[in-house]
């Protein structure tokens, strides 16, 4: 018994020596696909160029103005990719729902009681191969014009990045221009039944969809009077609302103005598709490619498949998938080997918070990215309001360490709030010590929400929803990006000086990111090790080293919004040793300022800094 226990062992401690390194070579493959750092710039595309400061709430596309594809022209991108951009993601293309008349142009109306705000979400989609009207200046001639920006964009060396929204559509989902063979979603369903493998949506049989019930005082459009605009919607039987919910009358919270999209999942949760076999998650998208061929796969699949080959064909580099984690991880396999077949450098990142399912998604879904919303995201803006700790982090990074270059990091997104906003921490220079950390704390893309370069509030009312997020669902202006736009002109000709001097901190930062050898690199923590030997060091700063064979960085970060730290910063003498840094002096340059020089002396094995450090100031300190 001993022997077969003693032989058990053995395979067990090979096959996860084996998963081990496929971990490795994962991460190496993923590390040497991106030589440098990503940097993806969202761009909300129809606030982006809009210059009008009316902001009258629910105003209308006439009174509040609106951005076009045509307003990224080569001057606008030549300044955006000057800010340290590698992507640019372009958000809202997908034709949506919208309250605007374009029945002249062969588009249906869309009914205000199904639609947020007047503008309209973006991730109700109402037509994946055309793109939303109001984007472009001749409506006959949008796909052509988003064309022409696709092409503008490579021209700036900018990747293009769109999304797609595979959990939900619109209510009143109708293409006009699906490629010839291609049948709309739920046109060929069985809506006698609730749920059949290849429907695209979950029905309520014999059973009509009924308007929700408005509540907060909420009116469509604020209450203006419309003629759709009457508390009903035909929709015979009813869907699935895009949350799940079954109810033929939906909540007011749920997502009521989108149908859920079937993928093979019964009711009862019986999965009708084929799983992955046990240790696929460590294969490559090739072999993914491989399992699928020829197996039967719910028509959903196949019509998502489809639209993102599509986009790619347009020259797309790259989708950002919206609530992913809701969608079965078998089938973003399906999708995405099938992507990457198309194009190995496709971008693809996804919104997935569990953390349990991170690395399923990862290495059975064969994603790029995902967003690091629930745990440094969540961290960091505790920090920054003043209730959370710096000590925090570490153990963060620990935790992600298998992944972390698939982890990517933001400050600000459409969802979050503005960092400026008073709802979030009410002044955007706590910002600066936060980008710092998260731009440089670990390999993974940084993205930048457009108007955060210049502290940007979100305070305006546009009429659905509340300020502390910029509205992504009405007709806005953007003031801070707007004195920036400048009439045009994209040359900062009427920024405030505190909104020159935070884009010119964020231009520098991001610069530095994307050429740093060091960034794409090791990490080591050194916050812990100087919480317990350095006196003066507090939970309000954090610290951590970054290098490679050419580069060795120190990171220092104070988020104390009021008081400046001085201490003696320790590099332990293991990181020294990795350095083959002998007993010496050594100098150390700013690299965010390029202003201030250190010394690191090293003695008896243990390195020290001697750090004065500003209320939120940081510091990248290379070893010349």
């Amino acid at each position: 018994m001993k022997k077969i226990y003693s032989a058990l062992a053995v395979v067990v401690l090979i096959s996860m020596a084996s998963c081990e390194t496929n971990k490795k070579e994962e991460k190496k493959v993923m590390q040497e696909k991106d030589k440098n750092k990503v940097v993806v710039y969202q761009a909300f595309t129809r606030l982006f160029g809009n210059t009008n400061t009316t902001n009258k709430p629910w105003g209308t596309i006439e009174e509040n103005g609106v951005g076009k594809f045509n307003d990224f022209t080569d001057k606008a991108l030549l300044e955006i990719k000057d800010l340290g951009i590698t992507h640019i993601w372009y958000t809202g293309v997908p034709h949506h729902n919208v309250i605007r008349d374009y029945t002249a142009y062969g588009i249906s109306n869309d009914d205000p009681d199904v639609v947020k705000g007047r503008a309209g979400s973006p991730y109700a989609v109402k037509d994946y191969y055309n793109v939303n009207p109001d984007l472009a200046e001749n409506v006959s001639n949008r796909l052509k014009e988003f064309e022409a920006l696709i092409a503008r964009s490579h021209k700036a060396k900018l990747k293009v990045i769109i999304d797609i929204v595979p959990n939900h559509v619109a209510r009143n989902y109708q293409s006009l221009t699906n490629p010839e063979g291609t049948k709309d979603f739920g046109a060929t369903d069985d809506t006698s039944v609730a749920y059949a493998i290849d429907n695209n949506f979950y029905y309520v049989p014999n059973t009509s969809f009924e308007v929700p019930d408005f509540l907060n005082g909420y009116l469509p459009l604020g209450g203006e009077k419309q003629p759709l605009s009457d508390k009903k919607f035909d929709e015979n039987p009813a869907k699935w609302t895009g949350n799940g919910s079954r109810a033929s009358k939906p909540n007011f919270y749920d997502w009521y103005e989108t149908v859920k999209v079937n993928y093979g999942i019964s009711p009862e949760g019986k999965k009708d598709f084929d799983e992955l076999p046990v240790g696929f998650e460590n294969e490559d998208y090739k072999k993914h490619f491989e399992f699928w061929q020829g197996k039967r796969v719910p028509d959903s699949w196949i019509k998502f498949r489809d639209i993102a080959l599509y986009w790619l064909e347009k020259g797309v580099d790259g989708f950002r998938f919206d609530m992913a984690e809701m969608v079965p991880v078998e089938f973003w396999s399906f999708m995405n080997s099938a992507i990457k077949m198309k194009n190995s450098e496709a971008f693809l990142l996804a919104e997935v918070y569990n953390p349990s399912l991170y690395r399923d998604y990862i290495r059975k879904g064969k994603m790029d990215y995902l967003y690091d919303k629930v745990q440094l995201y969540d961290t960091i803006k505790h920090i920054m309001q003043g209730h959370g700790l710096t000590d925090n982090i570490p153990p963060i990074q620990e935790d992600l360490k298998d992944i972390e270059h698939n982890m990517l990091h933001f400050l600000e997104n459409h969802d979050e709030q503005r960092i400026a906003s008073k709802e979030f921490a009410g002044n955007a220079l706590k910002g600066k010590p936060a980008m710092v950390v998260s731009a440089t704390i670990s390999s993974a893309p940084t993205m930048l929400y457009f108007g955060q370069e210049f502290g940007e509030d979100g305070s305006e009312n546009a009429g659905f929803g509340t300020p502390s997020r910029t509205s992504i669902f009405d007709y806005v202006g953007v003031p801070s990006l707007q004195r920036w736009v400048n009439n045009k002109q994209f040359d900062g000709g009427q920024s405030t000086i505190e909104e020159t001097d935070l884009r010119e901190f964020y231009k520098r930062l991001l610069n530095f990111t994307i050429n740093s050898e060091a960034l794409m690199g090791d990490y080591e923590d050194i916050h812990q090790y100087n919480r317990n030997a350095t006196q003066n060091y507090t939970s309000k700063v954090l610290s951590f080293v970054r290098y490679s064979d050419a580069e060795k960085l120190v990171v220092l970060a104070n988020f104390d919004a009021e008081n400046p730290q001085k201490f003696a910063l320790k590099i332990p003498s293991e990181i020294l040793a990795k350095w083959n840094l002998k007993d010496g002096k050594y100098q150390l340059k700013d690299m965010l300022y390029n202003s201030k020089m250190f010394t690191l002396e090293v003695e008896n094995s243990e390195g020290t800094i001697l750090i004065e450090i500003d209320a939120l100031e940081s510091f990248i300190l290379k070893l010349q």
